[in-house]
């Protein structure tokens, strides 16, 4: 997504009330929107337009929810967030397996809404910063992650890191400048919503630690008191 650019959603869901809920608060929050009411309508203004989100319902008439999903996931990757009232367990494993992003049942909180909303759209600009390195391999001092096959390695040793240990120091080596807050980090390694404060993060930075203790004296991890964590600075 191009910096300094309005992310644009498409909402399709045939409830007006709803529909227009879901307008009026994305509006407020900087986004620009489109308005479908029907999952046919929403498919033409897909094929029709550029969208970097896709919100949608389930139950409509014509074109069901699930039928939009598998038609956008053969077009493209856009994230999709599904608002609905099915909100079984089967229902949620059955979308996020054809292709969906996140799952919000309804009724739902406004907020929460726009906080998953921007989980997706942060992910999204991860994404287009990945798409532009050409080469997989990201390396910082002595440490280089393959992107392609999910390895890292410190100083020629392997660390053996957990998904969300290697996304955690893939984050950090991709803005190795900034310091990330939890719930940043959280968002990113874990792609869910950030619901509050908890121990995960600080295990799995200790976990880090550990294991490149094993290899070398030296920190690649810097805790930043009071705001998160980043890469420790070079010597």
């Amino acid at each position: 997504m191009e910096e300094n650019r309005k992310p644009k959603v498409l909402i399709v869901e045939d409830d007006s009330s709803i529909n227009n809920l879901v307008y009026d608060a994305l509006k407020k929050h900087g986004c620009d929107c489109i308005q479908a009411y029907s999952g046919t309508e929403g498919i033409l203004n897909f094929k029709n337009d550029d969208f970097d989100l896709v919100i949608l319902d389930l139950m409509m008439p014509g074109m069901t929810g699930e039928e939009l999903t598998r038609q956008i996931r053969e077009i493209d990757k856009t994230p999709i967030i599904i608002v609905s009232a099915k909100c079984s367990t089967d229902s949620r494993v059955d979308l996020l397996a054809m292709g969906a992003d996140d799952f919000l049942s309804k009724p739902f909180d406004v907020k929460e809404l726009l906080a998953r909303v921007d989980v997706q759209l942060r992910h999204l600009s991860y994404g287009s910063k990945e798409e532009a390195d050409d080469n997989n391999k990201m390396s910082y001092r002595e440490l280089v992650l393959d992107r392609s096959t999910y390895e890292a390695v410190l100083c020629g040793k392997d660390l053996q890191l957990t998904r969300q240990e290697y996304k955690i120091l893939e984050l950090f080596m991709l803005y190795p400048s900034k310091v990330f807050s939890k719930q940043e980090i959280y968002e990113y390694a874990w792609n869910d919503y950030y619901m509050g404060e908890d121990k995960t993060i600080n295990v799995h930075i200790s976990n880090i630690r550990s294991k490149m203790k094993k290899i070398t004296a030296e920190e690649y991890i810097d805790t930043v008191w009071g705001i998160g964590f980043r890469l420790s600075k070079q010597k």
